[in-house]
């Protein structure tokens, strides 16, 4: 299971490194202009995927306290700061730094990972408190479909762009 989580999640670290390299090619205004999705502008996406990545590990830390490899991996967060709104390119230029270390995290955090911790126990306050936990390996399997969806859709605007933006296609530089 680890190393089926550990490929997802290096193929997500590649993804953001290659969707900053695209948008750096970008105005900051281009990055920033309401293009009518849910986080509004491009790098509102890419921050909203950051953030994501911050509660989503916090959450999951949590399920697996003794095991101290895997708090530190998640140490680095805490130096994370959420953007709303639009970025100035300084703010642009933290927010790709932000997503190198979450990324970098969530590997580092997967890899710290023993067999059993992918059974662990994530609290969680959803659905009412029904069910009150999931195990560590679906929050895992959540955060990374939520990556993937949002980056769809920042695919979907950057082809509406006709912004060359294959980044999703198949990649193997983090086997």
């Amino acid at each position: 299971m680890k190393n089926f989580f550990l490929s997802f999640v290096k193929q997500n670290q590649e993804a953001n490194k290659t969707i900053a390299g695209i948008f750096e090619k970008l105005s900051n205004d281009d990055r920033e202009k309401d293009r009518k999705s849910f986080y509004k502008s491009l790098s509102g996406l890419f921050c909203h995927n950051t953030g994501a990545a911050v509660y989503f590990l916090n959450l999951m830390k949590d399920a697996v306290p003794g095991n101290a490899a895997a708090q530190n991996a998640v140490k680095p967060l805490e130096k994370i700061q959420d953007f709303k709104g639009k970025l100035s390119e300084e703010q642009w230029k933290q927010a790709v730094s932000f997503t190198k270390t979450a990324d970098k995290a969530l590997v580092d955090f997967v890899t710290a990972l023993e067999d059993n911790d992918f059974q662990a126990p994530v609290k969680i306050d959803w659905y009412k408190g029904k069910p009150p936990t999931v195990p560590l390996w679906f929050m895992l399997e959540q955060h990374i479909s939520h990556n993937i969806h949002h980056r769809g859709q920042i695919s979907q605007i950057l082809d509406s762009l006709k912004i060359d933006n294959d980044y999703s296609g198949i990649n193997v530089k983090f086997l």
